[in-house]
């Protein structure tokens, strides 16, 4: 229902949250595609542009898959197809509890943490995805 979305720095070395996305009821899995291209595609355009894709993929903690996993990764296939930069895939879990975390040390509104856990949760998988691959 919803996509957080999170972009690094130049060099590579510190994400941080974007924004959020949300379907409501009338929209499609297609039409959340369609807004994360339009992202990307105005992403792309800025002066540092974007290089690759990181998309989030959930599972329980032993690993195994969740209820979301199937759709994360059709979300990833279709994305991959229609984008030119490569679009890899990072474990989730635990990023939402960790962006919660973080974001109630600033913000003591549950509320307001809500609508900005997405993106908060997007910069924690864009982080962790960096720090292994970045040298």
């Amino acid at each position: 229902r919803r996509v957080g979305l999170a972009i690094s720095d130049p060099s590579r070395t510190l994400a941080r949250p974007l924004k959020t996305l949300a379907l409501d009821d009338r929209d499609t899995d297609q039409s959340m595609l369609e807004r994360v291209l339009v992202e990307v595609t105005r992403l792309a355009g800025e002066d540092d542009g974007v290089a690759e894709i990181v998309v989030g993929i959930p599972a329980h903690l032993d690993g195994s898959p969740t209820d979301e996993t199937a759709y994360a990764l059709a979300f990833l296939d279709a994305l991959t197809a229609r984008v030119t930069m490569p679009v890899v895939r990072e474990d989730e879990r635990v990023t939402s509890r960790e962006a919660e975390t973080r974001l109630a040390l600033r913000e003591r509104d549950w509320r307001k943490r809500k609508e900005r856990l997405d993106a908060a949760a997007a910069a924690v998988i864009l982080q962790d995805y960096l720090d292994r691959h970045t040298a």
